[in-house]
């Protein structure tokens, strides 16, 4: 069944429709782009280090289980201790925990000492302070709720330029609960330092939230003998759980958020997903352990899209598309985001290049900044599947309201302003008895 929304004419004031299908509630919004110009590329951002060597810099946060917290950050002197502090009032710190530290070299650039540290149980939405190392400034940091409602930033392609800056000010200027990134994070592209200067410029966000991060191309870098298996700096610096999920590549893994009610999947668009891969088969069986009744909402993202309109990176994500595609659809997955083409799209519910009601919602957000500009050109005419498009830097707002609805929102930015460019009401697939009635028959012995 086709899903059909009017069209309308960009005005100057904001344009609101409101229409009711099966499972899925929509609204659209138009909003003015009277005095809208679309920017260029921005400048490359250099952050240097302004603390000593043995004070902590580029730190992040991450989750880890229900409710532990991975602190990492980079120290020059190799002296330091892989140690945090923390506790729930400024400069009061109960507990104390040690953790692992690794580094890596490539050609002739050394990393600094990467420390990983592991810190739990903590409470939810709970606001704690900690210090990295003894040293240095001190950091909060907020816990994510363990009900609804819940809300995410989505942001892909990120880099380090102006825009970056500026989309990241847009991110902040309203509070949300966990950072998403489906690829692409430095741009770096086997240049080091840069990844240095990536982390010093996203510490004052990514210290204070939790970045839950998967790969992009620009983050491959592999070069024979060097780095043969590529992602050398990315794995070194952003750890995510992946051991913890039961995955065995930090490059694809599972988490949950809001006491379990939310399953996110993150992929690896550039690591083997075909149907005799690893990655393949820890995705069959993380699929096949979740029940819908408990956790009503799935997200998956990846960084190439299986859907896209715009005439940049036309097909590359195809063949993973083909191969994992009946999975996420027979798991009922909600949305799908992807980055890696410079711009914003989002599709109704599809499969299989149609519309269906009982597919995911196909997103594409890689718009956070990127130094290479924007991907202007799309195919003409419009596809039907396709609901909006727009090539202009911004980010996203997922905001997950309870067990059967969420809102979605994209933020253009435009600058000092951040405008509400398209947004959408969703309704989630587990409440139809009709989508969780039925699956592909090739998935019933699968799954």
């Amino acid at each position: 069944m086709e899903m059909w929304c009017p069209r309308a004419f960009l005005l100057p004031s904001t344009i609101v429709f409101f229409f009711f299908v099966p499972q899925i509630l929509v609204q659209f919004t138009y909003a003015s782009v009277k005095e809208f110009t679309r920017p260029t590329a921005g400048n490359i951002i250099l952050t240097e280090h302004e603390r000593s060597e043995s004070e902590p810099q580029q730190v992040h946060i991450s989750l880890v289980g229900s409710d532990h917290m991975r602190v990492t950050w980079v120290t020059e002197d190799n002296r330091s201790h892989s140690t945090v502090e923390y506790g729930t009032a400024p400069g009061q710190y109960t507990t104390r925990i040690r953790g692992k530290h690794t580094s890596y070299t490539f050609f002739s650039y050394t990393s600094g000492k990467i420390h990983h540290v592991k810190i739990g149980p903590l409470e939810p939405e709970t606001t704690y302070y900690y210090r990295c190392g003894a040293s240095g400034p001190e950091f909060s940091f907020k816990t994510p709720p363990s009900t609804f409602p819940i809300e995410f930033a989505v942001v892909g392609d990120l880099g380090q330029t102006d825009w970056t800056k500026s989309t990241l000010e847009h991110v902040e200027s309203k509070d949300y609960d966990v950072f998403l990134l489906p690829g692409d994070l430095s741009y770096a592209n086997s240049q080091q330092p840069l990844w240095d200067s990536f982390g010093r410029l996203v510490e004052p966000v990514a210290s204070r939230r939790p970045w839950m991060v998967t790969e992009g191309n620009h983050d491959v870098e592999m070069v024979p003998v060097v780095s043969p298996q590529g992602f050398k700096s990315y794995n070194a610096r952003w750890l995510m759980p992946y051991k913890e999920s039961g995955s065995e590549s930090n490059l694809y893994y599972p988490f949950d958020v809001a006491g379990g009610s939310i399953h996110i999947i993150m992929l690896g668009s550039y690591t083997e997903f075909d149907s005799d891969s690893a990655q393949y088969e820890w995705l069959q069986q993380d699929l096949a352990k979740i029940d819908r009744r408990t956790t009503p909402w799935v997200f998956v993202l990846l960084h190439a899209p299986w859907y896209n309109t715009n005439t940049a990176h036309q097909g590359e994500g195809e063949e993973m598309r083909k191969a994992m595609e009946e999975l996420l659809y027979g798991a009922r997955v909600n949305i799908v985001f992807a980055g890696h083409v410079h711009a914003y799209e989002r599709f109704t519910t599809v499969y299989d290049n149609d519309a269906d009601l009982c597919g995911p919602v196909y997103v594409t957000i890689g718009d956070g900044g990127n130094r290479e500009g924007l991907a202007m050109s799309y195919k003409e005419p419009a596809s039907p599947l396709s609901m909006f498009r727009e090539a202009s830097f911004g980010h996203g707002r997922l905001r997950v309201v309870n067990h059967t609805h969420a809102h979605w929102s994209w933020h253009r930015n435009n600058e000092a302003n951040s405008v509400v460019a398209d947004e959408v009401w969703l309704e989630s697939l587990s409440t139809s008895s009709t989508c969780m009635g039925q699956e592909p028959s090739s998935l019933k012995d699968e799954l």
